[in-house]
């Protein structure tokens, strides 16, 4: 048997993160045993429904790496597979006609719950004939006994009760087939061997497996994954940040990153945290998803994301680095190159947000200098370490070697230590107490810019000599 799955997401918003560990578990298992991975738009929803939620769908796939081999498909374009499986099913006695008003399925609703049940249609309709040219709905006529068991590869074996599950909706009045019409219609056409879904969906699939058995098949093999918690124990959701796949990207994280922690959200492989994509592709398991919900940790995402940071290539980050510096109004070719920063900053910063935050210094001149460093290390007693600089740098060849070297010489000159000249400097370069190296911070920052910035700390600490 060749496996194959599929993501099928509704167009109704963003693609949230509870949908992309779906979609890269999917993703996975199609691609561990040689499968096909198909994507399918449901967009029955045509009030809901937008091109901007299908675009952001695609766009959030594409950034992640999960290249589907069949598709989009989209069910709009497929109303005609849906009713003639509609009319076969009508033609079986498997589905009838139903007109029951709003206000009687409502007083069965209230009726059922007065007396505790769970509300169910009582099957008015089933034998009766309405008139195909009054309002109606149609309706699946499920079985009235047995056990429907759902062999799920997560959960194990899951029984419903038929008595339990009633004659649901498969055609609206307007025409429009229903989600558990489409869904197993589009199913057996893409002939799906396995469906991976969350679990709020498993109340749907008793109800699925007795339609696709109606229309002559068996059905694929289920595994319902656990919902995604917040850190409060809570359903993920906006109030715990970000929830959409862009909004990470936006964030600046990488996502290799964010594909290592949605893996690793349920899944685990003996005590292991990283795993490169190929990684993922051999070991990874559905039957090894853990039944309990997972818990979403931010500070997890971030550790990983400084991982993937450290480790990629300068190059690589230097293009991802470049539109989060446009956002804070840098034009990257005007300044040092762009691979030469990310190199230098690539063990300090967590995302590139961060990443670009802090290099913004090396293309423009900052506003005013950290309160805390320039209160401790722009002193009156660092006057003279500036000056000797300011001398030194305006005549030193420039490449880390020698400004290193200038720093070193001005240091034994005044018969201190390195950091009571470096550390100055470096808050005058830099506005704060933290940067690259001394040597490669003036390198990047350059001779004109360096000369410019120390002479703004020495007025800054005339200014602190004058209040004293």
């Amino acid at each position: 048997m060749t496996v194959r799955t599929r993501f099928a997401p509704s167009p109704t918003g963003y693609l949230h993160v509870g949908g992309a560990r779906t979609a890269l578990f999917s993703w996975l298992y199609a691609r561990r045993h040689g499968g096909s991975f198909i994507l399918r738009i449901e967009d029955t929803d045509l009030e809901r429904s937008t091109a901007e939620s299908v675009n952001a769908i695609l766009e959030g796939m594409t950034w992640l790496g999960l290249e589907y081999d069949e598709g989009p498909f989209y069910q709009t374009d497929r109303f005609e597979h849906y009713q003639a499986a509609i009319e076969k099913l009508m033609d079986q006695g498997l589905a009838y006609r139903c007109n029951c008003s709003k206000e009687r399925i409502d007083a069965l609703r209230e009726e059922a719950m007065a007396r505790k049940e769970k509300p169910r249609y009582d099957g008015h309709c089933r034998n009766r004939r309405v008139d195909p040219d009054e309002p109606h709905v149609i309706r699946f006529r499920n079985p009235d006994h047995g056990v429907v068991v759902a062999d799920d590869m997560v959960r194990g074996r899951v029984p419903f009760n038929n008595e339990e599950l009633d004659d649901l909706i498969i055609r609206r009045t307007d025409g429009s087939p229903t989600y558990n019409l489409t869904v197993v219609v589009d199913d057996l056409d893409m002939e799906i061997t396995h469906v991976i879904r969350g679990d709020d969906h498993l109340n749907n699939t008793p109800r699925q497996i007795n339609i696709i058995r109606a229309l002559g098949h068996e059905p694929p093999r289920y595994a319902h994954v656990p919902m995604i918690l917040g850190d409060d124990g809570a359903r993920l959701s906006k109030r715990h940040g970000a929830v959409s796949v862009m909004q990470y990207r936006e964030q600046g994280f990488l996502p290799e990153a964010l594909l290592n922690y949605l893996v690793r959200l349920g899944w685990s492989h003996g005590d292991r945290e990283i795993f490169s994509v190929d990684e993922m592709i051999s070991l990874f398991d559905i039957e090894d998803v853990n039944k309990a919900a997972s818990s979403f940790n931010t500070e997890k995402l971030l550790w990983l994301n400084q991982h993937y940071i450290k480790s990629d290539s300068p190059l690589r980050i230097a293009h991802l680095l470049s539109p989060h510096m446009g956002k804070l109004g840098i034009d990257p070719i005007n300044g040092p190159n762009l691979v030469e920063v990310a190199e230098a900053q690539q063990e300090r910063a967590k995302t590139l947000v961060e990443m670009a935050e802090i290099s913004a210094f090396f293309y423009k001149d900052f506003e005013a200098f950290d309160p805390q460093a320039a209160k401790k290390h722009l002193r009156p007693a660092a006057r003279e370490a500036l000056e000797k600089m300011r001398e030194a740098l305006a005549l030193v060849e420039w490449t880390k070697e020698a400004l290193h070297q200038a720093v070193v010489d001005v240091s034994e000159a005044l018969g201190v230590k390195m950091g009571k000249v470096a550390q100055p400097l470096r808050v005058a370069i830099a506005g704060r107490a933290a940067s690259p190296g001394i040597d490669v911070t003036l390198y990047l920052v350059g001779r004109e810019a360096c000369l410019r910035r120390i002479a703004k700390a020495l007025e800054f600490i005339g200014m602190r000599e004058r209040e004293q």
